[in-house]
């Protein structure tokens, strides 16, 4: 199992110590966040792309291309690049300049956006969410493949006509994932295509995503594809600290004020310090304790899944960058190499 690290890149004021921190700041602590991880060990660092005041980071290639100057091993991947409201031509592009640049370790993760400024932003009618993105993530296959490409434009993309896309990427074609918050038929779209797919568990329970992964199987299945072909990554809201009470007294109030400003634009009822305790409990969907408490939560996850990838969004809110930088060193010392050892056992058995 590969084991990393997203960010949506947060910024804001905590709201306990009134620590602010501009996006300035954000995209310094990224690059350190990302290179601590880097030598860890970790293998996989996202950046999510986001159009909003609350988020630092609209353009993630940008800031990966930074990352990728200042590390070695770690693949930089978007997490999320919302396709929806881009072109697929500077997609590639743009990933494929990151992939020379990091020689090899660039991925996209193609989705359609749990948030929708992007849209009207663009110029693009929210009526048309799920089209735009199935027509455009497969204009972006066709250019991935072809470097010459002849491409007959529908609704939302041009034509083109035997006509060649640079820059071509240092690996033979890019990884693309599909980044799928838990729509069945969003699953079946990544089994059918035969890309990797990326489920977003932020709430609720992880059992209650077991089916999407069972779908995800069969339909890989039934396309004629091998079950150890299959890549199929978790992402959920990840924090770490020295002891499980320390861990979650940290992480609920930067918790808490991220959900209760998107829950006051989606009519969500604020967070209670009860629900959060029972969203941290060995069943449900945050993972937060030590690192004891992380690696159990993980190996069930594993066995609910069988995922090939798990990446932990740590960053969140306000959260201080050195509480950060010390759960991402718990997650690469202590964690990764106790849930790795376990699944390597798993595998060889």
């Amino acid at each position: 199992m590969e084991i990393g690290i997203y960010t949506f890149a947060d910024i804001g004021t905590h709201p306990e110590t009134g620590e602010k921190i501009s996006p300035q700041q954000r995209m310094q602590y990224i690059l350190e966040e990302v290179q601590l991880a880097d030598q860890l060990g970790l293998d996989v660092f996202a950046i999510g792309e986001h159009h909003r005041v609350d988020y630092a980071v609209s353009n993630p290639s940008v800031i990966l291309a930074a990352a990728a100057a200042t590390t070695k091993n770690i693949k930089l991947s978007s997490a999320v690049t919302v396709l929806s409201s881009d072109d697929p031509v500077r997609v590639f592009q743009q990933f494929s300049t990151l992939d020379l640049i990091s020689s090899g370790r660039a991925e996209i993760m193609a989705g359609r956006g749990s948030f929708i400024e992007s849209f009207p932003l663009f110029g693009y009618n929210l009526g048309d969410y799920d089209a735009l993105f199935s027509e455009k993530l497969e204009m972006l296959l066709e250019i991935n493949k072809n470097e010459k490409v002849n491409w007959k434009g529908k609704k939302f993309t041009q034509s083109l006509n035997n006509i060649g896309v640079y820059p071509r990427p240092y690996q033979k074609e890019l990884p693309v994932w599909v980044a799928v918050g838990g729509t069945p038929e969003s699953v079946e779209r990544a089994a059918n295509l035969g890309l990797p797919m990326a489920l977003a568990i932020i709430g609720g329970t992880p059992a209650r995503f077991e089916p999407f992964a069972n779908l995800y199987k069969r339909k890989w299945i039934a396309n004629g594809r091998s079950e150890e072909s299959m890549q199929l990554s978790i992402n959920s809201l990840t924090y770490i600290s020295d002891d499980s009470r320390k861990a979650r007294n940290e992480y609920f109030p930067v918790y808490a004020d991220v959900m209760g400003r998107i829950g006051r634009e989606r009519g969500w009822p604020p967070i209670t310090r009860q629900q959060f305790d029972a969203s941290t409990s060995a069943e449900g969907a945050l993972i937060v304790g030590s690192p004891q408490e992380v690696i159990d939560k993980l190996l069930y996850e594993y066995e609910l899944f069988g995922h090939t990838r798990f990446l932990a969004q740590i960053t969140l809110g306000a959260l201080s960058h050195k509480q950060t930088m010390h759960a991402i060193e718990l997650l690469g010392t202590k964690v990764a190499p106790e849930v790795k050892k376990h699944v390597r056992g798993k595998v060889a058995a």
